[in-house]
């Protein structure tokens, strides 16, 4: 009989010679080893452990054998190979270097916790697993019942791992959801989780639409290069036909590139609403290209533009990416330096409806540029900080963009090109008095030159307009502005809270306006006086509007902290003209200064409050109360609460009637959102939008998620009204279902965006 050594120790060592092809001995540890000697067997019980080649195995018996190069185990295996990958089993009969053998009761865990079971497994040649009645999931188990079924898995008959191809395909699939069958395929192959790109057909999507019917896309994604790809993508609608797609995207050393290609024949243009560009159009298509490269690490260079067959089509056919209402096709060039910021913008604003004579389009500013420079002098001047800030704007408009109201016509946009050159420079410096009074004078020197070759407003005919128009090819303007703000905070403190109440002094001395009213207004139309601009040199929203004569603002605000962490925040006070001419009070283009509550020389109040309490609760409210009467003429209102299952948050809004803007009579709204979690993967939400002067619901949507490490899934219903009637889609259902490492499935089209 060959003699046998025997071993029986807590924890024994064994280190066995590797064939000569192999890398390194093999480590075994077990709490019991016996080595044959003439056989070359080993045979190792309790606790064994064998580190060899990259690869790591626990199991509960072992035996190896040497000559043969041949590894048994029973019992408790687990293994975790060079790659990361964690398998289990009950039984093992494999070569040594783990290359071919067998697994009974074999279930397999990758890195990225991709799961694959089966009854039985056979490895070949290192490269390739095959497992027999197999199931496979991106699911973790459940931690407090693992053997309850996880929220979706594939099981197959067989499935079989790839190292070459780096794939996952299963045959005569079935997948489950909850345990439940509820699709049948003849195979699936998918990628595994060391692969970023691969050629194949994606998830296919799927939409349902009232003018376009059922619409079923199947994606094709193809590799070009290891920096390049393409998708396309073909679209089949029960009522429209066939749409495709493709999209090509490049990735540069300093960029990417997406090139967009899409087209259909409609073979129903009579589903859509008469009279519109929908219905007019049958070959329709569009083109669009987006790109954006980093020229150093301080200047960036792109563009985002689209050219359609029709107005409507992208927006229509919900191209990703360039369905908006309208689409801002754009070049810009963007630098940003250690106090300086450069912007150069070109502007074509696509305005996607309905209407065939694309009318909202060609009264549309083309912003051809728009420049903007900032800069902040790196050293003080005087002691104090100065700044220059730079703007050119050229617009050129097709049609002239008209409003009539019943006291005014608006003039929104002039037809023709006018450009516009500003550069202000300003110098403030806030100084501190031994009681805490802090004074902050203000220098500021602003010039406008202008190029005009627009329609004059007082000669178009069926039209009028009350203020003196600028009507000369050249034009030019200055302001200079000496200012004062003071304030003066005050902190009380007591064994329970502390408070500062800071009251506001401002004072700006300045010429009057110059061509008040009297030049284009492009960016200066939308205005709100509240108190968020209450204590702003200049109200106007943009450049085209200067604030001349002399105005003080004054006001205070307050900032409570209490132990219980309630925190309260507010702003209260009024505006007023003190001398020269009030330039919210001029006859103003688009009507800018009516009915804003700084017309007259002493301007309506305004103020603004938060209040927080630490359960989740917040107020928060502005209002604009008439100067005379105290009357409200603006409100609003919200209140939120927020907690780890429940979310809500209801606003109110209050305007009182502005016939200057077109808004004939007094304006209120409530809205509401909510968000409801069930748990920490289901939630609902939803929003609900209604006029309370005509008594109607203008916008409504309700959505259902869910979430987990696998799995998201959402659902919505939204109501989409179109005030002008140009718009065939009345109310759109929208779907996705994400399969972690299958991808998504999309049915209509769900933002994220909704759910915010």
């Amino acid at each position: 009989m060959a003699p046998v050594e025997l071993a029986r120790a807590q924890d024994v060592v064994g280190d066995f010679t590797a064939p000569a092809d192999q890398q390194g001995p093999m480590l075994l540890t077990a709490n019991e080893l016996v080595y044959n000697h003439d056989t070359q067997q080993v045979y190792a019980l309790g606790g064994v452990q064998i580190a060899y080649n990259g690869y790591r195995m626990v199991a509960n018996k072992v035996e190896y054998d040497q000559k043969a190069g041949r590894l048994m185990a029973y019992g408790g295996i687990e293994i975790i190979d060079p790659a990361g990958n964690r398998l289990s089993a009950e039984k093992l009969d494999v070569t040594d270097d783990f290359a071919n053998g067998f697994l009974n009761s074999i279930s397999v865990r990758t890195p990225d916790n991709v799961a694959i079971a089966g009854e039985r497994a056979t490895r070949i040649d290192g490269k390739q697993m095959e497992l027999e009645n197999g199931v496979y999931t991106a699911c973790v188990p459940c931690s407090e019942n693992p053997e309850k079924p996880p929220f979706w898995q594939i099981r197959a008959q067989r499935v079989i791992q790839n190292g070459e191809t780096h794939t996952v395909r299963l045959e005569a699939p079935r997948f489950q959801l909850l345990g439940r069958t509820i699709a049948v395929m003849p195979s699936i192959t998918v990628p595994d989780g060391t692969v970023k790109r691969k050629r194949g057909f994606l998830f296919p999507t799927a939409s349902v639409d009232e003018n376009l019917g059922f619409g079923l896309s199947v994606p094709y994604y193809i590799p070009i290069t290891p920096s390049s790809d393409v998708t396309l993508t073909t679209t089949g609608y029960t009522e429209q036909g066939f749409l495709l797609e493709a999209e090509y995207r490049k990735r540069y050393r300093n960029g990417t590139h997406i090139l967009r290609i899409a087209g259909i024949d409609q073979m129903g243009s009579d589903q859509f609403s008469s009279n519109t560009s929908d219905a007019k159009a049958e070959a329709r298509g569009m083109i669009a290209s987006t790109a954006e490269f980093q020229i150093n690490p301080r200047w960036v260079f792109g563009w985002d533009v689209m050219a359609q067959s029709d107005n409507n089509f992208a927006r229509t056919y919900s191209i990703t990416g360039h369905d908006d209402d309208t689409f801002n096709n754009q070049v810009y060039l963007e630098g940003l330096g250690k106090r300086s910021a450069f912007s150069a913008k070109l502007n074509y604003f696509d305005v996607q409806d309905a209407d065939p004579q694309n009318a909202a389009e060609k009264q549309q500013a083309i912003a051809l540029p728009v420049i903007d420079y900032d800069y902040i002098a790196p050293e003080p001047v005087f002691g104090g900080q100065l700044s220059v800030t730079s703007n050119l704007t050229n617009i050129v408009r097709e049609h002239n963009d008209i409003e009539t109201t019943s006291v005014n016509d608006r003039f929104l946009g002039l037809k023709g090109n006018s450009t516009r050159l500003t550069t202000e420079a300003t110098w403030e410096r806030t100084f501190t008095s031994p009681g805490g009074i802090m004074f902050t004078p203000l220098l500021s020197a602003r010039a406008d030159g202008y190029l005009l070759n627009v329609d004059d407003p007082n000669n178009i005919s069926g039209y009028s307009y009350d203020g003196s128009f600028v009507d000369q090819e050249a034009a030019a303007r200055g302001m200079v502005t000496a200012g004062l703000e003071v304030r003066y905070p005050w902190l009380l403190s007591n064994s329970f809270s502390s408070h500062i109440i800071e009251p506001i002094a401002q004072i700006y001395v300045r010429p009057d306006e110059q061509y008040a009213g009297g030049l284009p207004n492009e960016d200066a139309q939308s205005f709100v006086f509240g108190a968020s601009n209450l204590f702003e040199r200049d109200k106007f929203s943009g450049f085209d509007r200067v604030e001349g004569g002399t105005r003080a603002n004054v006001g205070f605000r307050y900032r409570g902290t209490f132990d219980n962490d309630i925190l309260i925040d507010g702003v209260f006070g009024q505006s007023y003209q003190i001398a020269g001419l009030n330039s919210y009070a001029t006859p103003d283009l688009v009507g800018v200064g009516i009915d804003s509550g700084l017309e007259s020389d002493v301007s309506d109040f305004v103020g603004g409050a938060t209040l927080k309490f630490p359960f989740g609760v917040s107020l928060n409210g502005g209002a604009r109360f008439d100067q005379e009467t105290f009357d409200l003429n603006r409100t609003d209102a919200s209140i939120a609460f927020t907690s780890h299952r429940f979310d809500t948050a209801l606003t109110y809004t209050n305007v009182g009637a502005q016939p200057g803007y077109a808004y004939e009579d007094e304006n209120s709204e409530l809205q509401s959102t909510s968000t409801i979690r069930f748990n920490d993967n289901w939630g609902v939400s939803g929003s609900l939008t209604y006029d309370l002067d005509d008594n109607l619901v203008t916008r409504r949507w309700v959505g259902l998620t869910y979430e987990d490490i696998c799995t998201s899934f959402s659902i919505v219903y939204q109501d989409n009204w179109d005030t002008d009637n140009q718009s065939a889609v009345d109310w759109t259902i929208g779907a996705r279902l994400t399969l972690r490492t299958l991808g998504d499935f999309d049915v209509g089209s769900v933002g994220s965006s909704t759910f915010q």
